[in-house]
């Protein structure tokens, strides 16, 4: 993982669990994670895939965005291989939080990346998350885990992402903007 400091997810672990008032215990039951790896991502000690975030975040009921951005400038840029990014342990696939839904707001902006020969399948997000991608190089399945749609550069794809989902890159240097929209 590269880009997300530890010390953030650290931080808004402990800074969201203790505000639905959960034990480590309870909420790493809660996420399907063991005790000591959350133990382990509250220290800043972890190495957290995207997987655990995300599993994390829906125990929670919090955007995975909460979890891994840092505090933001007004003003904001972040240049192409910046950003915090987030690598997934079964896929060659990376999630770039781009933007984060302010207060009040309900959506999220990421860069993803991604190669042949592996496939991130996700698990069902909080109810009510639509997933928008464009895909902006190479060409990729995506869409509901039982009926992906072939996606080529250009292409805008939405689906359930409160389903089991997948982003299978069919060409090298895949890339794409995810949305994920909290409705």
């Amino acid at each position: 993982m590269s880009g997300a400091p530890l010390e953030v997810i650290a931080h808004s672990l402990r800074r969201e669990r203790e505000r639905i008032g959960l034990s480590l215990s309870e909420l790493a039951k809660k996420a399907g994670i063991a005790k000591s790896t959350l133990s382990q991502l509250e220290s800043a000690s972890g190495n957290p895939s995207v997987e655990t975030l995300w599993a994390l975040g829906v125990a929670l009921n919090v955007p995975f965005s909460r979890l891994v951005e840092p505090p933001r400038p007004q003003v904001q840029i972040i240049r192409a291989g910046e950003g915090p990014a987030i690598y997934s342990e079964r896929a060659d696939y990376v999630a770039t939080l781009l933007a984060s839904c302010p207060p009040h707001a309900r959506r999220d902006i990421y860069l993803i990346t991604a190669e042949p020969g592996s496939r991130r399948e996700s698990e069902p997000h909080m109810p009510g998350v639509v997933e928008h991608v464009v895909l902006s190089t190479g060409r990729a399945l995506i869409g509901p885990t039982e009926e992906p749609v072939e996606v080529n550069p250009g292409d805008y794809i939405a689906y359930p992402g409160d389903l089991p989902h997948v982003f299978e890159a069919l060409e090298p240097g895949t890339t794409a903007c995810m949305v994920s929209e909290h409705v």
